[in-house]
């Protein structure tokens, strides 16, 4: 009984270990080509098409950062995969 206890535990502690993971944790910086890449001016499209008042795209640890506001004042940042346009992380800008 104790080794199915002991056991048990453990596969709870392993099958946890993913879950301790945050937003903050995406694999920075995207290893890819420059060629591959998009343009500042899609990345920006992408936004503005989305709704977004674009302020800023820089290049950051391999990566587009966007600094946007939305239709309701909001500023965002997102983080964004510099060949594939995904959001890769994304939250209030400070």
């Amino acid at each position: 009984m104790r080794k199915i206890l002991i056991a048990s535990c453990l596969l709870a502690a392993v099958a946890a270990a993913p879950l301790g993971a945050s937003a903050s944790d995406v694999n920075l910086p995207v290893n890819v080509p420059k060629d591959q890449w998009l343009s500042v001016e899609q990345i920006a499209a992408k936004f503005k098409a989305d709704g977004y008042d674009v302020r800023k795209v820089e290049i950051d640890d391999g990566v587009y950062e966007v600094y946007a506001i939305d239709a309701k004042g909001m500023r965002l940042e997102a983080h964004v995969h510099p060949a594939t346009g995904e959001i890769l992380k994304s939250g209030q800008d400070d």
